[in-house]
């Protein structure tokens, strides 16, 4: 346990729990970078082929854009009646109001989704954000009922999210991390920026 210093500053004791030393090595420590970049690769190239087959397919990306996803909403809200749905009231909601009516744009927006995505884990660039990205798309794949190779994924992208420090480290993020740094530490470009010029 320890206690931050603005706290103490302040008068006022805020605890703060240490991680394991195990969940340390595993989220944490570069070593285990080649694990996370296996995991990149296998499930980046799946979200690559899979954007890549909608990106090609009119019924997704084309003339005939929203076709093949209201086919898939379609099939999905019968899931929801019963004594116990595969798709949550809820969900079947916003499918029927949200998705539906703008099936096209929806279209296009899981097409370029899938492959950023997919890229971004290949590249290992911006990874932590990346695998956000899809495992909340595979999270929707199982609100809309459709198990498939979802669970799989979720599990992969959540374990690159908690890892997001170190699952780029054996790709592009070892130098655009360090550079851009995050929201409560900004890296080297913007420190750069703020250090005052000394003249000789």
């Amino acid at each position: 346990m320890a206690t931050t210093e603005n706290a103490k500053a302040s008068g006022k004791t805020v605890v703060q729990l240490e991680d394991p030393a195990a969940a340390k090595f595993l989220w944490g420590d570069v070593r285990m970078s080649w694990l996370w970049l296996i995991l990149r690769i296998y499930i980046g190239y799946q979200w690559v082929q899979a954007g890549y087959e909608k990106l090609i397919n009119p019924a997704w990306f084309g003339s005939q854009a929203g076709t093949a996803l209201t086919g898939f909403v379609k099939g999905a809200l019968p899931k929801a009646t019963g004594a116990h749905p595969d798709v949550e009231g809820w969900y079947a909601a916003f499918l029927s109001n949200f998705v539906l009516p703008h099936a096209a744009l929806w279209s296009y927006f899981v097409t370029i989704g899938e492959l950023l995505v997919g890229i971004g884990l290949i590249l290992g660039i911006f990874t932590g954000i990346a695998a956000f990205f899809g495992s909340f798309m595979n999270a929707n794949y199982l609100f809309a009922g459709t198990v498939s190779i979802n669970p799989l994924f979720f599990v992969i992208g959540t374990w690159l999210v908690l890892a997001w420090k170190t699952a780029g480290w054996l790709g592009l993020d070892h130098w655009v991390l360090p550079a851009l740094g995050t929201p409560w530490a900004p890296g080297k470009i913007f420190t750069d920026r703020k250090s005052p010029k000394t003249g000789s």
